[in-house]
């Protein structure tokens, strides 16, 4: 119960905060896509920047880390896509968005704060490490499957896939702090202390600002769509998701418990609201994805505790 009063709430709080100010138009449509956007575009890239810059790529970046997460992802994919396309009878693109949905938790905005009320800051390594690739990864591989299913027949070359491909991934403020940091990293550049205080002001704002957000944006979603297909996401991205990798990281790989607890926290978050913006983008299965993010999120806070209990 602890776990749930101390680590939990007060972030769903945050949200929720931002949920209630929308609803009694504290705070009106305009207010909240600005914040947002602040918090998409320039507070999450600039914490991803100053944590990957400053991260022990050496110690943190472990082939069982990734290997745990990401096939337990892949997996949840897997199922959500063969379940849209056998049981649900979805055209190939609307399964597409419906296994997004089921592949991209919401690893930064309410991963990153969850894991660390549980475990401290120190334990955030192995979150930023599978971060670092999660939106790059997760994006290209939606994208390449999505265009193959819309282009089926249409003879759209090898390059041009790839141009479309890279094109969407840069253009991902995300992923531009992400390769940022990994550019300090590697080449080992150093920034004056003026500029880490500056880095480190905006990076504080980042987490605050998006969870308050993310409660104003889930205002405009309506739980609409088939509810079985919902069900099943959610299954998928609360259960499915951190079991597998549980699973994994426990008894196959052997992970280290900060790094078990890195894995299967971020494996535990609902599906991101870029889940909807994949859907939105293509124009298929949105209110499937709008719904999932909406109850995913409000079921996360038992879901999340249950993951607490089981780690170490």
């Amino acid at each position: 119960m602890n776990a749930l009063l101390d680590v939990i709430l007060p972030v769903f709080l945050v949200i929720g905060f931002g949920y209630a100010a929308a609803r009694l138009k504290l705070f009106d449509d305009s207010a909240v896509d600005g914040l947002m956007r602040y918090a998409q575009n320039f507070g999450a890239p600039t914490l991803l920047f100053a944590s990957i810059a400053r991260l022990d790529l050496a110690a943190t970046f472990q082939p069982a880390l990734f290997l745990s997460f990401y096939i337990a992802a892949f997996a949840s994919f897997g199922v959500a896509f063969a379940c849209a396309i056998l049981f649900f009878r979805r055209p190939v693109t609307d399964a597409t968005a419906i296994g997004f949905v089921a592949l991209f938790s919401n690893s930064l905005l309410l991963g990153v704060p969850i894991t660390e009320r549980a475990y401290g800051t120190e334990a955030l390594a192995g979150n930023f490490a599978i971060i670092s690739i999660h939106a790059p990864l997760f994006y290209a591989f939606g994208i390449a499957l999505m265009e193959w299913a819309r282009t089926r027949g249409q003879g759209l070359s090898g390059p041009a896939l790839l141009r479309q491909i890279v094109r969407a991934i840069f253009l991902q403020p995300l992923v531009l702090g992400i390769a940022a940091g990994f550019a300090v990293n590697l080449s080992g550049l150093p920034l004056p202390a003026v500029a880490w205080s500056a880095i480190g002001l905006v990076a504080a704002t980042a987490i605050p600002t998006a969870l308050f957000g993310l409660g104003g944006v889930l205002l405009r979603y309506r739980p609409d769509g088939d509810f079985r297909i919902i069900a099943m996401l959610c299954a998928c991205s609360l259960i499915l998701h951190p079991g597998l990798a549980y699973l994994l990281g426990r008894f196959l790989l052997d992970l280290d418990t900060a790094s078990l607890r890195s894995s299967v926290m971020t494996a535990a978050m609902a599906p991101g609201v870029n889940a909807f913006i994949f859907a939105n983008l293509y124009g298929v299965a949105k209110r499937v994805a709008a719904s999932s993010v909406l109850i995913a999120t409000a079921l996360s806070i038992g879901t999340i505790w249950v993951w607490l209990q089981i780690l170490p």
